[in-house]
């Protein structure tokens, strides 16, 4: 088994976050559409396991979007994504990453279940990356429900964590998540569709 890390960075070196980027644009456009819609003033965007940066570059081109930053453990992902736009981009283990500022809304996809710890990384999401009336959006196409998805860590070789939705709708409960939602976006006859969770960091 290989390190995500470094399958992702093979990939990036070979093209195929190309084919990342046209896979998965439409669950992202529904998330972001659902997300973006939701704010009313100029907000930060921090995207987790940016890959070669396509959609930092697409909510930078929101009007209300201030600042668009795109963090990544491949380091050929972070070279991608820098010869492609002029946002700021971070090569850096998520689990070390500690923001400066915190942000209005976090957008990953694709990339939790890679973690060795998504709980613990998404609880320091909630206390430490996102502000107060903040939202995290993710998009999971490795769920239990998902039966296509079942043999996906032995054919790319790297170590998945494999869960229900309801687990998933537990770990942001027990974050602190407040208004979770959860739903499936881009499903067909031939597909079960992107597992999307969100909530909301609400303080009083």
């Amino acid at each position: 088994m290989k390190k995500a890390t470094d399958v992702f960075g093979q990939w990036a070196e070979t093209g195929k976050d190309l084919g990342m980027e046209e896979g998965h644009s439409k669950p992202v456009d529904e998330m972001l559409e659902y997300a973006v819609k939701k704010i009313d003033k100029n907000f930060s965007f921090l995207d987790v396991g940016c890959g070669n940066g396509w959609v930092v570059r697409k909510v930078s081109s929101s009007a209300l979007c201030s600042k668009a930053v795109g963090i990544d453990g491949a380091s050929q992902m972070i070279e991608n994504a820098k010869s492609r736009g002029s946002e700021e981009y971070i090569n850096i283990d998520i689990d070390l990453y500690e923001p400066k500022d915190k942000f209005d809304l976090i957008h990953s996809m694709e990339v939790l279940y890679y973690l060795e710890d998504p709980a613990s990384t998404i609880k320091k999401i909630y206390q430490s990356w996102l502000k107060s009336d903040g939202r995290l959006i993710v998009g999971i196409d490795l769920y239990h429900e998902n039966l296509d998805s079942h043999d996906w860590e032995e054919k790319v070789g790297t170590p998945m964590l494999m869960l229900r939705e309801s687990e998933w709708i537990d770990l942001f409960k027990k974050a602190g998540f407040q208004e979770i939602e959860s739903w499936r976006a881009n499903q067909s006859d031939e597909w079960a569709g992107t597992l999307v969770l969100t909530g909301k960091k609400l303080e009083y």
